[in-house]
């Protein structure tokens, strides 16, 4: 049987794990390694100069050997693979993160840094994201065929897929657009806002960002922006 390892960045109990779990079983023993809380936009961050805490985790799932981890999701994966299990496994699966990884945002995503790092390992890794919503219609319809489909084909050497699911009812979506290239725009127009003076002179601000609808024709975020799913390959970082 397939062994697959799954993690996210958005925590151990995070109901988008939950769901890729529940997905996964279909085609493989699952064994799960995710943060113990929120771990968005940690990147590609490992802990390399202070422990990392390793914990059984009461997974809703009861069939599932499942562990939480102080760390990041890069850490998650490479404790996962190097401590917890015996043998590698077939695939790394991360997500489902909530809200989009696509364009210049894939620098920042713990989902698709966990991926990149199995892929670095010489694992087939698929990052999963979908629409920071409530509504899944669309992720819950693709996600079973989808991830039959991208098992049996790898992306190659030190690649992943990455897999986006719009946020729009089923209805509205137009279906699937495979080979998608990486945006070079952006989800988000970002700014910092200033909130409060602090003691020494300094000031406390906070991000906030204006959606940006721009987006180059063939990309992942043209097709979430315009409701269909985008599956692309990213390369990993350096090669």
């Amino acid at each position: 049987m397939r062994k697959i390892l799954i993690t996210n960045d958005d925590g151990i109990y995070a109901d988008g794990l939950i769901r890729l779990v529940k997905a996964a079983k279909k085609y493989g023993e699952i064994c799960v390694v995710a943060p113990e809380s929120q771990r968005s936009a940690s990147s590609h961050s490992i802990t390399l100069h202070s422990t990392l805490d390793v914990f059984p985790a009461d997974f809703p799932d009861k069939d599932v050997k499942a562990f939480f981890c102080c760390g990041t999701p890069a850490d998650c994966v490479r404790v996962g693979l190097r401590y917890i299990l015996s043998e590698k496994p077939d695939a790394v699966l991360s997500g489902i993160n909530f809200g989009y990884n696509v364009a210049t945002d894939l620098q920042y995503s713990g989902t698709a840094a966990a991926a990149l790092e199995a892929s670095f390992q010489g694992i087939p890794a698929i990052a999963f994201s979908e629409n920071a919503s409530a509504l899944h219609e669309v992720t819950d319809h693709y996600l079973e065929p989808i991830l039959s489909r991208l098992l049996l084909m790898p992306a190659g050497d030190q690649k992943i897929w990455n897999v986006n699911f719009p946020g729009c009812p089923l209805s509205e979506c137009r279906g699937v657009l495979y080979d998608r290239k990486v945006s070079g725009g952006k989800i988000f127009d970002d700014h910092y806002i200033r909130q409060e003076e602090i003691e020494n002179g300094g000031v406390r601000v906070l991000v906030r960002g204006v959606r940006d609808e721009r987006a180059e024709e063939g990309t992942d975020l043209h097709a979430v922006n315009n409701n269909y799913v985008s599956v692309g390959k990213v390369n990993n970082i350096g090669f």
